[in-house]
C-alpha cells in the first residue's frame, strides 16, 4: 500500500518526473548510438570480406590465364614462368 502512495507522490512531482524522463531519454540515445556503431562495424567487416573475395577471384583469374599460356610453352620457358609466379 505504501508503494502506491510513494509512486503517486513521485508521479505528482514534476521535477522528479522530468529527471526520470531525461534519464530514460539519455539511456535511449546511448542504446541507439550503440546500435548504429554495431551496424557500422558489421558493414565494415562485410566490405572487408567482399574485398578479400574479389582479390582471391582476381588471383584465380590471373592464375588461370597464366596456366593457359604456359600449356604451349616449352619446358624451360614454363619453369621460368612458374618461378615468376612463385615469387608473388
Amino acid at each position: 500500500m505504501w508503494v502506491l502512495s510513494l509512486l503517486s507522490a513521485l508521479a505528482g512531482n514534476t521535477t522528479i518526473m522530468a529527471i526520470l524522463a531525461a534519464l530514460a531519454g539519455g539511456i535511449g540515445l546511448f542504446v541507439a548510438g550503440g546500435i548504429r556503431w554495431a551496424n557500422k562495424d558489421t558493414a565494415r567487416r562485410a566490405a572487408e570480406k567482399l574485398a578479400a573475395v574479389e582479390d582471391r577471384l582476381e588471383m584465380d583469374r590471373e592464375a588461370s590465364d597464366a596456366e593457359r599460356a604456359a600449356r604451349d610453352l616449352p619446358d624451360e620457358a614454363a619453369r621460368r614462368e612458374a618461378m615468376r609466379w612463385a615469387r608473388h
